[in-house]
């Protein structure tokens, strides 16, 4: 083992210990890792992404669960529209999207570019509602229709399976504004909602890639080691401030990835 694959299972670590601590976000670091440390190619760090999140989010609502703070009724109507979408997404969509995507004089975006620059899009977005402190929404009886709620699992459930992540960052403001769940719940049915769509939408790529099981059963058991010493942590850090500091950390991430991508 070098000392490069290392440092990437120390990653690992890290990922689930922030997973722990603040309830969401470190699948965001999952993908920069694999790609930049580890050198996976992204349409591989994405499948594997998908894997690692999927299974350390069953550790957490396991977890959510015992405290009453998973709402299975709603969670599961999200979760059947999103993971069609992240399954079409990862069997049909990354697959077909062209080696090269479009070229302007000397410079040309290639597919894997692509993902990366949408993926810190993303992370972008992901790191302002981290970093923006917003109040607790009041919530009324009344649900939306359904074919608003299919229709937006539909969406999500796409930008997850391109992306690899969890999509919890997404989930979570969604369960809220849109399925009028409070703010502590809607964190922990985002969890069951991540955990199914990120494993079906990884049986999609089994079918087009192959696996290093090895390598990423230990990746997803570090991380699993993470979330768990996270979560115990969390009893003693404040959570929101460690969210609002890591929002500033995916922001200058999201930078890097730009910049690096595009230079």
């Amino acid at each position: 083992m070098d000392s490069t694959q290392i440092l990437g299972y120390i990653g690992a670590l890290i990922v689930g210990l922030v997973l722990g601590l603040i309830g969401g976000g470190g699948s965001i670091l999952t993908v920069p890792l694999l790609v930049y440390l580890l050198g996976y190619n992204p349409v591989v760090a994405t499948a594997y992404s998908l894997f690692v999140v999927g299974t350390t989010s069953m550790v957490g609502t396991y977890q959510k669960y015992k405290k009453g703070l998973v709402d299975f009724k709603t969670g599961l109507a999200f979760s059947f529209p999103s993971f069609i979408a992240v399954y079409l997404s990862r069997r049909y969509l990354v697959p077909g999207i062209p080696e090269s995507l479009f070229s302007i004089g000397d410079f040309q975006l290639s597919k894997e570019m692509g993902i990366m620059i949408f993926f810190a899009i993303i992370m972008l977005l992901a790191s302002i509602s981290m970093i923006k402190k917003g109040k607790e929404k009041e919530v009324s009886a009344k649900s939306q229709p359904y074919y608003k709620t299919f229709a937006q699992g539909l969406i999500i459930g796409t930008i997850t399976g391109i992306i690899g992540a969890g999509g919890g960052f997404l989930y979570v403001p969604a369960l809220v504004l849109w399925a009028n769940i409070p703010m502590k719940k809607a964190v922990g049915t985002s969890l069951i909602i991540v955990t199914i769509n990120s494993l079906i939408g990884f049986t999609g790529d089994l079918q087009t890639l192959d696996i290093e099981w090895t390598f990423l059963l230990i990746f997803t058991l570090i991380s699993i080691i993470g979330i768990i010493i996270g979560v115990f942590l969390s009893k003693f850090i404040s959570g929101e401030k460690l969210k609002k500091s890591f929002g500033y950390f995916v922001l200058l991430m999201a930078v890097y990835i730009i910049y690096k991508e595009l230079k």
